[in-house]
C-alpha cells in the first residue's frame, strides 16, 4: 500500500479463479497475487421532511433523468453513513439537513445494493437544484407525484416514513427486496 492509502492495481495479468482459503471467485494476478473483491454498493439517503411536507428532487442524470427522488447516492471512501446522506442533499438539493435517525436498511441483492435511507429534517425551507437536479420542491403527501418516482425505494423510504410518523414507532425497519 502506498502512504497515499491507496490500494495499488494489479500489475499482471487477471484471470478469474478461487484463491486459497476462500469459497467463491475472485479477479487474480498471476504475477503479484492481488485478490480484487467486487462488494456490493452502499447507497445512502434521506427522507426529508420540513413540517409536513417531503423534499423531493428531480434528476437531472440518468438513470431515470425528469424522475423524483429523495436525496440519496453512493456513499464515498472514509465518508460515514449519516455524513454521506448529508452531503447527497446538499449537492442534490442544496438543503442542509439534520438527520434524526435511521429510517430503514434496504437489502438489494439484485442490484448488489444496500441501502441505508436516514430519516432528517430541515431547519428551514431553504433548498435549490444542486448539479444532479433539475427542481427541488416540497410536496405534501397527497401531491407526492407516486407515478413519477425515480426508484422503488424512494417509495419504501416514504411509506415508511409515513408509517413511522402515524405509529410513532421509529425503530428502523430492514427489508430484502
Amino acid at each position: 500500500m502506498a502512504e497515499t492509502g491507496k490500494i495499488a492495481a494489479p500489475q499482471g495479468p487477471i484471470h478469474r479463479a478461487i484463491p486459497e482459503g476462500d469459497n467463491r471467485e475472485r479477479l487474480l494476478c498471476r504475477d503479484c497475487g492481488f485478490i480484487h473483491y467486487q462488494n456490493p454498493k452502499i447507497v445512502v439517503g434521506a427522507v426529508v421532511t420540513w413540517r409536513e411536507e417531503f423534499l423531493l428532487c428531480r434528476r437531472a442524470i440518468e438513470p431515470r433523468r425528469g424522475y423524483w427522488t429523495m436525496p440519496a447516492g453512493y456513499l464515498e471512501l472514509n465518508e460515514g453513513a449519516s455524513a454521506g446522506a448529508m452531503r447527497e442533499a446538499w449537492e442534490e438539493a442544496r438543503a442542509r439537513i439534520a438527520v434524526d435517525g435511521l429510517l430503514a436498511i434496504y437489502d438489494v441483492p439484485r442490484l448488489s445494493q444496500i441501502q441505508l435511507i436516514y430519516r432528517a429534517h430541515l431547519d428551514a425551507p431553504e433548498f435549490a437544484p444542486g448539479e444532479e437536479s433539475l427542481e427541488v420542491r416540497l410536496y405534501g403527501w397527497d401531491e407526492i407525484p407516486w407515478t413519477e418516482l425515480a426508484f422503488p425505494s424512494v417509495h419504501w423510504g416514504l411509506k415508511h416514513h409515513r408509517e413511522s410518523a402515524a405509529t410513532g414507532d421509529f425503530a428502523a425497519r430492514s427489508q430484502t427486496f
